[in-house]
């Protein structure tokens, strides 16, 4: 049986099977409280799925019309995903942060005439710029509080109580929508964030989505527990409640709020997550380390020092050591003696202090845990090799909502630290020159067919999206023959897993996910006139920290004597002036996100040149820069 055939070549099929086939298991669990043990089954939510969109057709719902989801994580959420695909339909998610101006450009852009919001503070900002929504007919609110609702207005409840009564007498109008939906046809529109007021929508089909359930290279198994935290309007944790659905694991909704407890309560065996949430846990430990008793922490130490040894050793055996170079049989030899000395001193004392030391840690996280599927964003090292090696595996995976998202992702069975693992079955990826456009890889005219070489990512697969939504321009600047510019800039190891090195582009992820554009803000900054030049930077970080380049003419006229950058570089009058100048520029009055704002700056000795730092256009080379000043962003985010 192919893997279309056991799964579904669309969601709504995808869903139905999932009903048959793990009929009454759990599905979904709400995450308020005292209610962990009022799950729904996959039978029933599937039902409930068919009576909303019953209810929803009732209501005047098109086929193939755009529905928004305004919510965060909730069990209502997914029954309204559920009710909109099998009504033929595709839905515009985003979650409850989402800006009453990106709220009027997406509802507005996606051509949206039904809206289905979480609650009550939703619905009062949504009813508040109805006139600046001209297509929304409907509005639907999902969490019923009892209250009077205005016209236009609908209860989920009693959306789903109509639909059941129309089934009941015969109405099987979903079941006839749900049978036409086509793998071509659109499941989703996903509006990337953004700080200029017009975010990209990425059109995604059954088929995208399908291709990602598919194909999947990771061992989910019925019976898995799962936990959702990340945002599920977000690309990579809706692919992975999917993914959880198709195999028949059921998903715990939570909270960073309950995390600690739901982990020792539901003891999950997997989860989506992002690297924030393994940072935040390795400085836990390590405060914890450092607070305890001294013979304890030099247990903690000698456990995962020998531990690590026997892990790396291990790796090495099993070819999962990370190779940018390609060794020679000398180096490997070396090598292979080294770690295979390591492993014999350290297996036994790493055996012992792993159940004396090293488990009470893996309790953490339930004590059943079978790994984490780490994006959006990249993992520190250390980070990445301490939760590896004391047995809370890592999978680190890459990708963005163009790909629906997941482009590679690493293994139980290939798990090589340092890299994201290797591409997503049926994926293609070209590593290209960014100075002249020539293909590094694969070239089998190179060394080791291109392998090593750094440049930029280009991937082309049944997941890549055919073209943003009403935006020609863009879906040429990013895609052309199929193949999909990332604008990430990357290189494929010797083990063949794909390595993640930086941007080409301008869009900075944090930590934590966020995707942000500088532009908008460097604007802003340059509005000082203490800033002649400045360049946003904080990929991969906790938060946004600037380069500056001083005005020395305004400067001067504040009464700064200076003759050279050099000489304000590092002055403490010249350093107030430009800290309140960001402050006061970059806040929540000038319309900034908390996350947009600069939390660290460093000046510069010198202005950024054209043929250097910038190119004829003025335009900063943005890759140029960062590994230009690399040492003093790295002193700048790691300050005491």
């Amino acid at each position: 049986m192919s893997a279309s055939a056991q799964f579904g070549s669309t969601l709504a099929e995808v869903y139905s099977n999932a009903a048959r086939r793990y009929d009454g298991m759990p599905a979904f669990f709400p995450k308020e409280k005292g209610s962990r043990n009022g799950h729904v089954t996959f039978q029933s939510l599937f039902e409930k799925g068919l009576d909303l969109a019953t209810g929803l057709i009732a209501l005047g719902l098109e086929a193939r019309a755009h529905v928004g989801l305004i919510a965060d994580n909730r069990l209502e959420w997914i029954l309204s995903d559920y009710g909109i695909l099998l009504a033929g339909a595709a839905d515009v998610p985003r979650g409850s942060d989402v800006t009453d101006p990106e709220l009027v450009y997406i509802l507005t852009h996606s051509d949206a005439k039904v809206v289905f919001v979480e609650n009550r503070t939703l619905l009062r900002r949504l009813l508040a710029l109805r006139s600046q929504l001209p297509h929304v007919r409907h509005i639907i609110l999902m969490v019923a509080d009892g209250g009077p609702v205005d016209e236009g207005v609908y209860l989920l409840d009693d959306l789903l109580t109509e639909g059941a009564r129309l089934r009941a007498a015969g109405d099987h109008s979903a079941s006839e929508r749900m049978r036409a939906v086509k793998p071509s046809d659109l499941f989703t529109i996903i509006y990337t964030s953004g700080t200029t007021g017009t975010p990209k929508g990425v059109p995604l089909t059954h088929a995208n989505m399908c291709s990602q359930i598919e194909n999947l290279p990771i061992d989910l198994r019925s019976g898995d527990r799962a936990l959702s935290i990340l945002p599920i309007w977000h690309s990579y944790e809706r692919v992975f409640e999917m993914l959880c659905i198709s195999r028949g694991v059921s998903t715990h909704y939570t909270s960073l709020r309950a995390l600690a407890e739901d982990l020792k309560s539901v003891r999950p065996t997997v989860m989506a997550s992002a690297p924030r949430l393994w940072e935040n846990l390795y400085l836990k430990i390590l405060g914890s380390v450092k607070s305890a008793p001294p013979p304890r922490q030099t247990l903690f130490h000698l456990a995962y020092r020998t531990t690590r040894n026997v892990k790396r050793a291990e790796r090495f055996f099993l070819g999962q050591q990370l190779d940018v170079h390609g060794r020679s049989i000398f180096t490997t030899l070396a090598l292979a003696i080294k770690h295979a000395a390591a492993w014999a001193l350290s297996f036994l004392p790493a055996l012992s202090l792993d159940r004396l030391v090293l488990k009470k840690l893996r309790a953490i996280v339930g004590g059943e845990f079978r790994g984490t599927i780490s994006g959006g964003g990249a993992l520190q090292p250390h980070v990445d090799e301490f939760f590896n090696f004391i047995g809370i595996p890592v999978l680190e995976g890459y990708g963005m909502t163009e790909t629906s998202p997941v482009l590679a992702v690493r293994t139980w069975d290939n798990l090589v630290i340092g890299t994201v693992g290797a591409l997503y079955p049926h994926t293609q990826v070209r590593i290209v020159d960014l100075q002249n456009g020539t293909t590094l890889y694969p070239d089998t005219a190179r060394r080791g067919g291109g392998r090593g070489l750094r440049g930029e990512i280009h991937v082309k697969g049944p997941q890549v999206m055919s073209g943003y939504y009403k935006n020609p321009d863009a879906t040429a600047r990013v895609l052309k023959d199929g193949w999909m510019n990332t604008g990430d800039i990357g290189m494929v190891t010797y083990n063949d897993c794909l390595k993640i090195l930086g941007r080409s582009k301008d869009t900075i992820v944090l930590l934590n996910g966020e995707n942000i554009e500088p532009l908008p803000i460097e604007a802003r900054l340059l509005e000082s006139s203490y800033i002649d030049q400045c360049m946003v930077v904080g990929q991969d970080q906790k938060a946004l920290g600037v380069l500056v380049v001083p005005s020395l003419e305004h400067l001067r006229s504040a009464g700064i004597e200076a003759k050279s950058l050099n000489d304000v570089a590092d002055s403490p009058n010249v350093r107030k002036l430009v800290e309140d100048d960001i402050r006061n520029l970059i806040n929540h009055s000038s319309g900034f996100k908390s996350f947009e704002r600069i939390t660290c700056f460093r000046l510069l000795p010198k202005t950024f040149d054209v043929g250097d730092e910038m190119t004829n256009t003025f335009k900063l080379k943005r890759h140029v820069i960062t590994e230009h000043y690399a040492p003093l962003i790295d002193e700048m985010f790691h300050q005491p």
